[in-house]
C-alpha cells in the first residue's frame, strides 16, 4: 500500500465512524424503542424509493420473491396492493421488504410521507415490528446516535401511477430466536399479523 493510500485510508476512517458506518456499533432507541442494530445488511434489496416524480415500475425477474402474505386497502381514494416478500432474519438483524402497488386505472398516488414517523419524513421510518408473545416493538433501524441519524429503510417521495409499483425496505434489531413470527404495523396503511421470519 503506498504512502498517498494509507494517507487516504487515514481520512476516510474517522468519517465513517463519525456517521455510524463501521460494524458493531449499537444505538439505543427512544421512546420505548428496543436497541437496535445499525450495520446495513450486506445485500441490501436492489429496488429502493428515491425522490422522484416518476413511479418505479413493478417489473417480474427472475430472482423476485413471491408474497408471504398480501392485502388490499383503500387509501386518500386510491386503491393498493401491499405485499410483504420477506422478513428475513441475517444474524441481530431483520430486513423486511414488501411492494406497494397502485390497483386503479385513473389517478395516481402519492407514496410521500405516509410511511414516515412525521410529515415531511419521506421514508420509511414509521413501519414497525411488534414481537406479541413479549410485547415489544422493534423500530426502524439508525446508521448513528443523534436525531438526525438516518434509517436504515427506504427513501419515498414520488407518485404511483395507474399499475405501478414500488419495492421498499426497513432493517430492525432482530426479535430473540424462539420467535418466528411478528406483526408488521405500517403506520396509516394498516397492521399484517402473523409475518413469518424466515
Amino acid at each position: 500500500m503506498t504512502m498517498r493510500n494509507k494517507l487516504a485510508l487515514l481520512l476516510v476512517l474517522p468519517a465513517l465512524a463519525s456517521c455510524g458506518m463501521l460494524p458493531g456499533q449499537d444505538r439505543q432507541g427512544t421512546g420505548g424503542e428496543e436497541k437496535q442494530a445499525v450495520a446495513q445488511p450486506s445485500t441490501p434489496p436492489a429496488a429502493t424509493g428515491t425522490p422522484t416524480a416518476e413511479p418505479t415500475e413493478a417489473s417480474p425477474s427472475a430472482g423476485e420473491l413471491t408474497a408471504i402474505t398480501s392485502r388490499k386497502i383503500k387509501h386518500d381514494d386510491n386503491t393498493l396492493r401491499i405485499d410483504i416478500t420477506q422478513l428475513k432474519r441475517s444474524g441481530k438483524i431483520v430486513t423486511l421488504t414488501w411492494t406497494v402497488t397502485n390497483l386503479d386505472t385513473d389517478g395516481s398516488w402519492y407514496v410521500g410521507a405516509n410511511l414516515g414517523s412525521d410529515v415531511l419524513d419521506y421514508t420509511t421510518s414509521a413501519v414497525s415490528l411488534i414481537d406479541p408473545v413479549n410485547g415489544k416493538r422493534y423500530r426502524v433501524a439508525r446508521n448513528g446516535a443523534g436525531e438526525d441519524a438516518a434509517c436504515v429503510c427506504s427513501r419515498v417521495n414520488q407518485h404511483l401511477k395507474p399499475g405501478g409499483g414500488l419495492e421498499m425496505y426497513a432493517v430492525y434489531g432482530a426479535p430473540p430466536t424462539d420467535i418466528t413470527k411478528v406483526n408488521v404495523e405500517m403506520a396509516d396503511l394498516g397492521v399484517f399479523n402473523d409475518v413469518p421470519v424466515s
